[in-house]
């Protein structure tokens, strides 16, 4: 019986520190940038500007505009956990290929971009790009268009502005109900501090939504992106599930390249 008692309590011990270890050094797991040097020069197979907006707490943000003569829309575009805009710009070319402009920025901490991060940044940082993009184009022409992490950062834009359209790829129903499912064993749900309800915010959108998910994908499972679906009562909306997708290779599949331009052009 002393035994097992030691055994529990090395359980609990182990436990708990576990439990500590990931709250303190969530930051780190849920984001992972890539610094670059201020003099660092991208290039891409497209015509494109680099540019910065200063928040209202005095840090600049680094973005790219991809430009055509006569685009389709343009996408503003919120990337992934990991990289910085030297890949993201690489990725995000795609549609500028297809005739759509394009602005996509790194986040605070990312790339060349200052700041510390936090939701509420997150979220703000994004309204004042939406507001950079509206100055620029019609707002009937914007198509918010978030991947992975920045599903949760589209879904919030898209609730709280009129764009043409939102398409998420591999998107979670919550940061706290991924997380959950990532550690089922462990209740860290109410420890985790970023929420990134993006069930809450799809509830509010009112222009056309089409998600994909792939079912292989072992990042954000696709019982979650299914999930968020079936959350949103929008009549305008798509899923397209993407059979043998992975969490990053979605752009690889027949199925992804049917649906996009549909996706994009979308009312």
């Amino acid at each position: 019986m002393s035994r097992l008692k030691l055994f529990l309590k090395w359980i609990c011990i182990v436990c708990f520190m576990g439990i500590g270890l990931l709250y303190f050094f969530q930051n780190k797991i849920i984001f992972q940038p890539e610094k670059l040097p201020k003099n660092f020069i991208y290039t891409f197979d497209h015509v494109f500007e680099e540019f910065y907006l200063e928040t209202n707490d005095s840090v600049k943000l680094n973005a790219i505009h991809f430009k055509n003569e006569a685009p389709n829309g343009v996408i503003l575009y919120f990337h992934g956990n990991k990289g910085n805009l030297a890949r993201w710009g690489r990725i995000t070319s795609f549609f500028a290929q297809k005739n759509y402009d394009v602005i996509v920025m790194d986040y605070r901490t990312y790339g060349k971009s200052g700041g510390t991060i936090t939701e509420t940044n997150l979220y703000t940082d994004a309204q004042q790009f939406y507001n950079y993009t509206l100055k620029q184009y019609p707002e009937k022409d914007i198509i918010v268009y978030g991947r992975s992490l920045g599903t949760g950062i589209a879904s919030k834009i898209a609730s709280e502005n009129q764009p043409r359209n939102l398409i998420l790829e591999t998107p979670y129903y919550s940061m706290e109900d991924l997380v959950s499912g990532w550690l089922p064993i462990i209740p860290i749900r109410h420890l985790v501090k970023y929420k990134f309800p993006s069930n809450k915010h799809i509830k509010e959108v009112r222009c056309p939504i089409t998600i994909f998910h792939g079912t292989a994908d072992k990042i954000v499972p696709y019982s979650s992106g299914l999930k968020l679906y079936n959350t949103t009562t929008q009549l305008q909306k798509n899923m397209v599930t993407i059979d043998g997708g992975k969490h990053n290779d979605l752009v690889d599949h027949p199925e992804y390249l049917m649906h996009i331009d549909t996706a994009l052009n979308k009312y």
